[in-house]
């Protein structure tokens, strides 16, 4: 009897009979099924797209965010800048509108008053153009956030109107500059 070839690697133990012996072909354990390892890596794939989408979505929203607070600081340090040269030419203004008041009662035709009327006519032009308006106050309900009232006085007007401007008051645009320093209307006391 012939003997019959020995699988390679095969150890054969003294005494033991090898003649019946078939090999056996196994599997590793750690074969995949290919379609479920496929599945995997592309949910692993479309979790990390996912992620990346919204990260690209917040960093956008940040960079938008970002440029509205630049846009924003940048307008309010112009209006800033604006509102302290204003602050500083409205003193003057004031002083000019009481120049012709007081003038204006003693002498006509002095060319003097006619100059300084000039000086505020472009004055007046030149806030025109920089979007500064007077703040309208005689004879409006008073309101703390164009008025500051100085006093109250007794009138016939009704109360919490204005009854007298000490002091005109400037928006620049939709901002209070300076306001209106006034006298508010109260109630004349009964009489005794």
């Amino acid at each position: 009897m012939s003997e019959s070839p020995k699988p390679e690697g095969a150890v054969e133990e003294p005494g033991a009979d090898t003649s019946g012996v078939i090999p056996v072909e196994v599997e590793p354990p750690d074969v995949v099924d290919p379609t479920a390892d496929l599945e995997a890596r592309l949910a692993a794939a479309e979790k990390e797209k996912k992620e990346n989408w919204e990260r690209y979505l917040r960093a956008a929203a940040d960079l938008e965010n970002t440029r509205k607070r630049n846009k924003r600081e940048a307008d309010d340090a112009k209006f800033e800048t604006k509102t302290k040269v204003l602050k500083e030419i409205l003193p003057v203004v004031d002083n000019l509108e009481r120049a012709i008041e007081h003038a204006g009662a003693t002498s006509e035709n002095n060319p003097i008053i006619e100059g300084v009327q000039l000086v505020l006519r472009q004055l007046m032009t030149a806030f025109e153009r920089l979007e500064v308006t007077p703040v309208e106050a005689q004879g409006q309900p008073f309101d703390p956030n164009l008025h500051e009232a100085i006093s109250q006085q007794e009138s016939d007007a009704p109360p919490g109107s204005v009854v007298t401007v000490l002091q005109r008051g400037y928006k620049s645009g939709d901002r209070l500059l300076r306001p209106a320093l006034v006298v508010v209307a109260k109630p004349k006391a009964a009489a005794e």
